[in-house]
């Protein structure tokens, strides 16, 4: 995890909020980092991890997890972390024979949209242990990234129904946590992941928006983060705060800083 985002997000791995979700956000650059952020930062908060992983293979989350201080494969031997490799297991749908609805069962199906059989996964994963095992502080679900489903035929409705129903059983029933990556298409036209992103907006607590720089690259300055805070509970004029900072990726974290106020201008 990162160390100044955990200062910019007021929050430690001992005291983190509970039933909540967060949506991360990425704009003409590459929001990943912040993924890495959030597994690493629950695995150390001795959290039940579920992590859809539609993106990546399991040796590259676990090569950046090191850097960042966690051992997936341990994590995972262990029982802490639960992981489903959607690039490994959308080849298992087509070729492997299935005793039972697999995760990703919608791939074979003629019209996609049941994600039921990926719900099931995740609520077996993150159901409460037993006496006899490890005992975890909550469970936490994430999923990197969301915009995937959408690319493999799912309608937006569809996995903002999937979202519902997780919310329901982590957030509320478990008193955990639920983290999910969208991409924003911005200047392209894409109707159903402007419905998905903004669905998912309007339910969430928090949102980190990573965005690419308006002029382009820059060797000391990778891109600005838009931290938005939500209180729906709140009065009208203390619902919102949002803070922007501009920041640089460094091999083993992360520095942020105000817009403008980068050490290579100063």
């Amino acid at each position: 995890m990162f160390p100044e985002l955990n200062n910019l997000l007021n929050t430690t791995p001992d005291r983190a909020e509970q039933g909540k979700l967060t949506l991360l956000c990425d704009a003409k650059t590459d929001g990943s980092f912040l993924v890495h952020h959030f597994l690493s930062f629950y695995l150390k908060a001795n959290c039940k991890v579920c992590f859809v992983a539609l993106i990546q293979s399991f040796s590259h989350y676990n090569i950046v997890g090191q850097k960042l201080g966690v051992n997936l494969t341990m994590a995972r031997e262990r029982g802490q972390l639960v992981f489903l490799e959607g690039l490994k297991s959308a080849v298992d749908v087509f070729f492997q024979p299935q005793e039972k609805p697999h995760p990703l069962q919608f791939l074979r199906e003629a019209n996609a949209g049941n994600l039921k059989p990926l719900f099931e996964f995740v609520r077996e994963a993150l159901k409460p242990v037993g006496s006899g095992e490890a005992g975890w502080t909550y469970p936490v679900l994430l999923v990197d990234d969301l915009s995937v489903l959408l690319s493999l035929g799912l309608g937006a409705v569809a996995v903002l129904d999937f979202i519902h129903y997780c919310r329901a059983t982590v957030c509320w029933e478990l008193k955990g946590n639920v983290v999910v990556l969208v991409h924003d298409s911005g200047d392209v036209e894409d109707e159903e992941n402007d419905i998905l992103l903004n669905g998912l907006s309007h339910q969430s607590h928090l949102i980190l928006r990573a965005e690419g720089l308006a002029t382009g690259f820059c060797r000391d300055v990778h891109g600005q983060l838009r931290i938005l805070w939500r209180r729906p509970s709140q009065s009208t004029s203390q619902r919102d705060q949002s803070l922007t900072y501009q920041y640089k990726i460094q091999d083993r974290s992360v520095s942020f800083f105000a817009k403008g106020m980068s050490p290579a201008v100063l």
